[in-house]
């Protein structure tokens, strides 16, 4: 019977390390570190580690060890620097453990960041600005054009090109993305101008509205057009917040979607319904 060859999604850890071989293939020759002989790689793309998931992997640790070694490089200080697995060894410690399994490599330093961020990549999800500034560092540390880093983790290069680009964002905006208040397809939308007024003006507007990816490219395209994006009026700026605190009250009290759409001396008032039953439970309430 033919042998079926194994193939991976884009360029995995196998193929940064020259192995395509298993975890249980990996145990067999593995060596048995004490965890205080081993440290983190301050060079690591993740700077931070979800604490309930890292909870999670101690209890499995705690009940099956770990199944699959750490990959660490000797330092000249005695230590080992942890080149992947850096979630295994910090679960390891609160697991209440001493040692972990480790495969030893001698990897240069660009060849250890490769690995750490698309180990990263591939098991658990960075943040976006965790991976674009993992991207950066690879091309500024050793010289990389964006296609040489593409190629390296197994990326498409608009890709890693639309990556970067969030690094351009001001702070108002990559905090509504870490709050999860917006997509990163929102703002590949905000990205569509490199003003920061008109960006920072729509992503208010998407989150105080919460506008779909659709509605906010039509919001940016219909800001774009105007010549001059206009001083923000306090007033405007409260009546918007006034009108959306109105259409959550009426969303609430009659279990639908309201909008409200206010010109100067009139507007209108939109009630969405779904279904022929969903029009008379809503009538009903309006009485």
């Amino acid at each position: 019977m033919k042998k079926t060859e194994k193939k991976g999604l884009g360029k995995g850890l196998g193929a940064l390390m020259n192995t395509n071989q298993t975890a249980e293939e990996l145990l067999f020759g593995t060596v048995e570190l004490k965890l205080s002989q081993i440290e983190p790689n301050k060079n690591q793309p993740r700077t931070e580690f979800d604490t309930e998931k890292l909870q999670e992997l101690a209890e499995s640790i705690e009940k099956y060890g770990v199944l699959q070694p750490i990959v660490v490089k000797k330092q000249d200080n005695g230590f080992y620097k942890i080149i992947a697995g850096e979630r295994r060894w910090r679960a390891s410690k609160l697991a209440g453990r001493t040692t972990i399994p480790v495969l030893i490599r001698d990897y240069d330093d660009q060849k250890t960041m490769e690995i750490a961020l698309v180990e990263n990549l591939q098991r658990e999800d960075l943040n976006p600005f965790e991976e674009a500034r993992g991207y950066r560092e690879l091309m500024d540390v050793f010289s990389l054009t964006q296609e040489q880093v593409a190629q390296k983790v197994g990326k498409s290069r608009p890709a890693v090109a639309n990556s970067l680009r969030l690094l351009s964002l001001c702070d108002e905006i990559k905090a509504y993305v870490l709050n999860k208040e917006l997509t990163v397809g929102h703002v590949r939308a905000l990205l569509a101008t490199d003003k920061e007024e008109v960006q920072k003006l729509a992503a208010r507007r998407i989150v105080d509205e919460g506008l779909n990816v659709r509605q906010t490219e039509a919001l940016i395209k219909s800001l774009l057009q105007d010549k001059k994006v206009k001083k923000k009026n306090p007033m405007d700026e409260e009546l918007r917040r006034y009108l959306a605190s109105l259409e959550k009250k009426l969303s609430d009290s009659l279990g639908t979607k309201v909008t409200i759409q206010k010109k100067k001396t009139r507007g209108k008032i939109e009630i969405e319904y779904y279904s022929n039953e969903d029009f008379e439970r809503i009538m009903s309430r309006i009485g």
